[in-house]
């Protein structure tokens, strides 16, 4: 008869599906209880009088005298079908559970069978596991609110489509009607059954009063201590109960609470029964049904016996029960996770250094993890509720990382290692277990067929394990083997077996052995999901983030704080594959929280890293240059004896007396930091990476992505830039602060494995750009706006002159001084710095700004030429006619505007020629080797080849700084300029005009005083010197758009200007002549910068001797000048 009844088979199947029921149980009420997830039907106010109409006549629900309320669904019956479909297919999956699980306990108690969890462990786990199941499936059933809304309204639609109910729906309705009160109806369903359930709950107390011992009692027998026994260290940890020395408390006792409320008979009649439920009222005041729904196991239960006949004692032990519960419960277990704490500390150091123990200590380990993981579920439920106590404390856990970690070290360790455990028990199956087990089953005397043929399968396939299978990597599948034992349970478990299974108790307890065995060798998931899964953490994220926050806050936990995203890898192994809808939500919650404590990991180590750095960074600018005239002047002052500071003068510190200790015990801040950091880095050598739902998770990217964010910010706020005053810091002062943060981030990498080179890159390319990742200006917006706007501003309007001998700017000594000093930021050492920081595409951004403020002087310049057209053209035809030219002149407006925009342009040009310069000093350091080949690129380029293959390779010189003969940019600006209207004969027309408009207006320029050249600074005052560059770029430029001869249109440009210019020489009024010689310097300077002219062409249309005789008069008012 057992053989057919397939007791074991039907119980495996009905507890995995029950397990689905509940699941979605559990899924169903937070749906209906979540707004953004409620069936649209049940929140519509246009619903609500039929959702009142389903609720007052449910089950019996009138569809005539009812289709006033009921007209909605009526009209919306195939929405609602298809909407309410799932829910009312789970409720469905309720009902026939329960018929089958009905069947199967009536079955059972038929056969009479016996339950004992220490001799047919799996047979009574999984008997058990079905009664409290079934009985949470139920609790949860009650605890949905619209169950009869969504069964009735489902039901309606169905009527209204099909023109009949639905065929389930009225034992579904029954069903939901009678379990208004659940309790009530499961013990009168569980009264026949309360025999086998008491005696399967009996067994537990050999079993459950050992697990539940306090901390002191652990510590007193070294419980889980490897170091304890040094003599027995190889000996093999073996019991008669091995599953049950891990087998989790909160399923003990769930199935104590929920079976005893079930079948309560035994409670006023049997002593035992009555211990062991006060044992499990003592240990708790919550017990999980699943996910994060609990029963108030005092409340529950006493409500529950408060109107029997006879329980008022137990009534009375329930409320003795609760009070010692909140009184000592709470520091009960405070105790023993502090013990954990220690205990998996010593555990985990040991098998790190000797992980060969793993093998004949594997159940240490696996009790280590069942008997943390209690203790952290025990805290979780119970931290969502705290009771009214005087030590709420005992409720939360601020130490809670340490223990997370050591269990997760655990679990890699039992994975790093399982080839360990796969050989050493191997072995073990093949060369004891298999022959202790043929000898205890040659000593039955009596063995029937059936069962004597599973047990000499058992035999033959442990014997047939071999170390070659292993070696040679194949897989192993031994889940028959433990099916087959539990089929033999079953057979030799009921009332009138020939074997007997509780005659034979060795057999038990070999093949217990043996099923431990077997799990070490292809089921150690499962056995990992059943002792150390903490997915119960998904559901408590409140909670979860409470432990993490407390953790962190404690810097001795700092190390341990990895655990916490670790755990997230846990969550999907809850889920069900009944409930696929729950799949997505507790992804999306464990990358959440996951993502979440990674981040705020993150944030601390990245606070004390930058702390660190800019206290280095600080360090190191006292040791800057301008920092050493107080130490010079001092020194200065005691060579020349001069008096020493009064006493109430404070002598400055010299940089490096901070490191000076007179005692190791005074601890710095600095100390602090490295020794937080220490703490933070080791957890991130807790694992480089890890899954959670399929998702890589990678910590140290996060912490390179906060730092990446974070050196973007202080980057730029250390520049000091102020757009309202104009002011900022130095490049060379700002690239030396960058260099210590440099310095000092590489440090972290001694720390933990990251990529440093790779953030500074990444940090300062992003630098390089106007805006950086996170759409905020960089470094190299602030500068470009500054040297725009403060600098070129100032220079243009004549405040700042550029000197050509310094390769700077330089202030004018005027009344209004200005902030700043312009050498300070535009001197050869500045603009290398500024070119370290901000790079070519820095550099070029600068220039795309530079031409954009060119390209608006050359429209002001072509429209001043359009003005003056008609006298232009003329001039151009006569300019070797001196009377006519002179007529000429004095019809010729806006020569001063002409001559000063042109100055504008040849100042931003220098300027951009100074930055290029020192761009290619940059780079020629940094990369000569990829300089070489460019330069010798842009030199094998001859001006007459074609302008498109030139300009393509200046482009390339020009973005290294080289210096080309054409401005690559500066055309491309010219090239954009050009209006639609115009055409290509109109643009040069203008442009030659306006090389003659300049040339024309040079003469002005004599009677300007300011256009004094100074030998000092290689320039004049009004910066007029910059014209050379300007004409040369410019006309260089609008020629290369139009595919004009640039060497030929200069040419007559030298004639017209030296023909100008000599006219200076025949006027006798020395107002007009006072800068004469100064401007005739100006053709030389256009020659010399010009690579297209050439002294021979300069010689044959403008004397040599004047030029001559122009540099000895301006050397000689010099001198003058000067003494």
């Amino acid at each position: 008869m057992a053989y057919q009844q397939k007791l074991a088979e039907k119980l495996l199947v009905l507890n995995d599906r029950g397990q689905g029921v509940l699941i979605r149980m559990n899924h169903i009420k937070k749906a209906c209880a979540d707004p953004k997830r409620r069936p649209s039907f049940l929140t519509e106010k246009s619903m609500e009088s039929a959702v009142k109409y389903i609720n007052r006549k449910f089950p019996n629900i009138d569809f005539r005298g009812g289709s006033q309320q009921l007209s909605l669904i009526q009209k919306q019956k195939s929405a609602v079908l298809e909407v309410l479909s799932s829910f009312y297919d789970s409720f469905v999956d309720v009902m026939e559970f329960r018929d089958h699980v009905y069947e199967l306990l009536n079955t059972i108690d038929a056969c009479q069978c016996y339950f004992n969890i220490l001799v047919n462990f799996d047979f009574t786990k999984n008997y058990l596991d079905l009664i409290t199941t079934y009985a949470s499936v139920i609790l949860m059933l009650s605890r949905i609110d619209d169950k009869k809304a969504i069964v009735g309204m489902y039901n309606c639609a169905h009527e209204f489509s099909n023109g009949c109910s639905d065929p389930s729906y009225p034992r579904l309705g029954q069903m939901i009607v009678e379990y208004e009160h659940p309790l009530k109806k499961l013990t009168e369903e569980f009264g026949p059954h309360t025999k086998a359930v008491t005696e399967a709950l009996l067994s537990l107390q050999l079993v459950y009063p050992r697990r539940n011992l306090p901390a002191e009692k652990w510590r007193n027998a070294q419980l889980l201590s490897l170091l304890g026994t040094p003599a027995n260290l190889l000996s093999p940890a073996s019991c008669d109960t091995m599953a049950c020395e891990y087998l989790p408390m909160d399923v003990m006792e769930r199935w104590i609470i929920l079976g005893f409320l079930l079948c309560h008979n035994s409670l006023n009649t049997n002593t035992a029964s009555q211990d062991l439920w006060k044992m499990g009222l003592r240990s708790g005041l919550y017990v999980t049904l699943t996910r994060d729904e609990v029963i108030n196991v005092h409340k529950l239960s006493e409500e529950h016996f408060d109107g029997m006949k006879g329980y008022s004692k137990r009534v009375a032990d329930i409320k003795e029960c609760k009070e010692h519960t909140i009184i000592n419960c709470g520091g009960v277990h405070r105790e023993k996770r502090h013990f954990l704490r220690s205990a998996l500390k010593e555990l985990t150091k040991v098998l790190e250094d000797e992980p060969a123990l793993l093998g004949p200590k594997a159940l240490y380990v696996f009790m280590a993890l069942s008997f943390s993981r209690d203790e952290v579920l025990w805290l979780v439920r119970h931290s969502e509720n705290i009771p009214k106590t005087k030590t709420p404390e005992d409720y939360s856990d601020p130490h809670m990382a340490e223990l997370l970690f050591y269990m997760e070290r655990l679990r890699a360790l039992l994975s790093r290692y399982s080839y360990i455990l796969q050989r050493y028990h191997l072995q073990y199956l093949s060369q004891f277990d298999a022959l202790i087990l043929n000898d205890t089953i040659q000593s039955i005397y009596v063995c029937p067929e059936e069962e004597s043929v599973l047990m000499t399968s058992f035999v033959s396939a442990l014997s047939a394990l071999t170390l070659k299978q292993l070696d040679s990597g194949e897989e192993f599948d031994l889940r028959a083997l433990r099916l087959d034992w539990l089929r033999l349970q079953a057979y030799t478990s009921v009332g009138k077996a020939t074997l007997a299974l509780k005659d034979f108790p060795d057999l038990a307890k070999i093949m217990n052995l043996i099923q431990f065995h077997t799990k070490m060798m292809d089921n150690m998931d499962e056995l990992l999901q059943e002792t150390a899964e903490l997915s119960i953490l998904c559901f408590y994220p409140r909670v979860f983030e409470k432990m993490f926050s407390q953790s962190s806050e404690d810097s001795s936990m700092q190390r341990y704080l990895m655990a916490f995203p670790t755990v997230c890898a846990h969550f999907s192994q809850s889920t069900h594959h009944m409930c696929p809808e729950e799949m997505e939500l507790m992804e999306k919650q464990s990358l959440k929280l996951c993502v979440k404590f990674l981040e705020e990991i993150a944030q601390h180590t990245c606070s004390v890293v930058l702390e660190i750095s800019a206290e280095q960074s600080n360090l190191h600018e006292q040791l800057l240059p301008k920092h050493c005239a107080e130490t010079i002047s001092a020194a200065r002052n005691k060579k020349m004896k001069k008096p020493v500071p009064k006493k109430g003068e404070v002598p400055k510190e010299k940089p490096g007396t901070e490191s000076h200790r007179k005692d190791r015990v005074v601890v710095t801040n600095m100390d602090k930091m490295h020794l937080t950091l220490t703490e933070l880095c080791t957890s991130y050598s807790m694992c480089s990476d890890f899954t959670v739902f399929k998702h890589i998770i990678v910590p140290s990217e996060f912490l390179i992505s906060q730092l990446e964010q974070r050196l973007s910010k202080i980057f730029v706020r250390m520049a000091n830039y102020n757009p309202n005053t104009q002011d900022i810091l130095r490049p060379s002062e700002l690239l030396s602060g960058v260099h210590a943060y440099i310095t000092s981030l590489n440090t972290l990498s001694r720390y933990i494995n990251v990529d440093i080179p790779r953030l500074v890159r990444n940090v300062l390319l992003q630098q390089t750009q106007p805006l950086d990742s996170q759409g905020v200006q960089t470094i190299t917006t602030l500068y470009t706006n500054w040297y725009l706007e403060g600098l070129l501003r100032q220079a243009s309007s004549g405040l700042i002159a550029h000197c050509p001998t310094m390769h700077c700017f330089i202030n004018q000594s005027v009344e209004n001084e200005q902030n700043f000093k312009a050498e300070e930021f535009s001197d050869i050492c500045e603009l290398r710095a500024l070119a370290e920081l901000i790079g070519p595409y820095g550099l070029k951004f600068l220039g795309e700004n530079l031409m954009w403020h060119i390209t608006s002087q050359v429209g002001e310049l072509k429209k001043l030429v359009f003005e003056n057209m008609d006298v232009l053209v003329q001039m151009k035809a006569n300019f070797d006619k001196p009377e006519m030219m002179s007529s000429l002149q004095k019809r010729l407006t806006g020569c001063e505007n002409v001559l000063k925009r042109m100055t504008i342009i040849g100042v931003i040009l220098s300027f951009r020629t100074m930055t290029q310069e020192a761009l290619e000093e940059v780079l020629q350091k940094h990369c000569p080797f990829l300089m070489g080949p460019i330069e010798s690129l842009r030199n094998y380029m001859a001006t007459d080849s074609d302008i498109k293959v030139a300009i393509s390779v200046y482009e390339l010189a020009s973005a290294t700084g080289l210096r080309c003969d054409i401005d690559p940019a500066l055309v491309s600006a010219i090239a954009n300029l050009r209006t639609d209207n115009s055409s290509t004969e109109e643009e040069y027309k203008i442009s030659c005009l306006l090389l003659v408009y300049i040339a024309v207006s040079l003469p002005t320029l004599a009677v300007d005083p300011a256009t004094f050249y100074s030998r000092e600074h290689g320039g004049h005052q009004n910066n007029v010197h910059c014209l050379a560059t300007a004409i040369n770029h410019l006309s260089a430029a609008m020629f290369t758009v139009q595919n004009k001869n640039i060497e030929q249109h200069l040419k007559e440009f030298l004639q017209v200007a030296s023909s100008t210019l000599l006219q200076l020489g025949q006027n006798v009024d020395k107002v007009e002549i006072k800068n004469r010689d100064s401007v005739y310097l100006l053709l030389d300077m256009i020659v010399e910068e010009s690579p297209f002219l050439s002294q021979d062409i300069l010689e044959s249309c403008f004397p040599y001797v004047l030029l001559r005789n122009a540099y000895r008069e301006v050397h000689r008012t010099f001198i003058q000048t000067m003494g």
